[in-house]
């Protein structure tokens, strides 16, 4: 299956989108252009021969110095806010579940925040897990708990950059 991913537009019906999750669904629907319209989060899809297969959203963050385990934070400036990207939202059609298009959602993300992050500093990727299985779906993934909040997990981007290039590197001489 070809999956592409590009920013959303007008043209892209999500009109039916259905993840199994109604909050996420329901923005999809109703806010997500109007969203990426405001210049709140920019949202992109995963396509494939039927249409839209997944998406996530993509916004500036601010963590405070706090917020962060204590190993972390006494290594940063004693700023009020440290810069990071935050992908808001993400989902995938019921039909795509075990495709690993959740897997696709994620390594697009965060291959948009490193190429952003080359411009912009961003410090780490924060996520929200709306649920247990999102929170376990992050933490497979190398992402670390936010002790200030149970559900909010990040890696730093340094550490996504590393385990993206670890994923992308040819295995065996291949």
């Amino acid at each position: 299956m070809a999956i592409r991913f590009e920013p959303l537009t007008r043209r892209h019906n999500g009109t039916t989108f259905a993840s199994g999750v109604g909050a996420l669904d329901e923005w999809f629907r109703t806010r997500a252009t109007q969203d990426q319209r405001r210049h709140v989060a920019q949202v992109f899809v995963a396509l494939d021969e039927q249409g839209v297969v997944g998406f996530y959203s993509l916004s500036m963050f601010t963590l405070a110095l706090e917020s962060l385990p204590d190993q972390l934070a006494h290594k940063l400036p004693r700023y009020e806010a440290i810069r990071a990207a935050l992908r808001g939202r993400l989902a995938r059609r019921e039909r795509a579940k075990g495709s690993g298009i959740g897997d696709l959602l994620i390594a697009d993300a965060v291959k948009r925040v490193l190429a952003a992050a080359e411009s912009v500093a961003a410090y780490a990727i924060v996520v929200d897990a709306k649920a247990e299985h999102g929170r376990r779906f992050y933490d497979s993934h190398g992402f670390s708990l936010l002790p200030s909040r149970p559900n909010r997990l990040f890696p730093l981007t340094e550490t996504a950059a590393a385990a993206l290039a670890a994923a992308t590197e040819p295995q065996g001489g291949q």
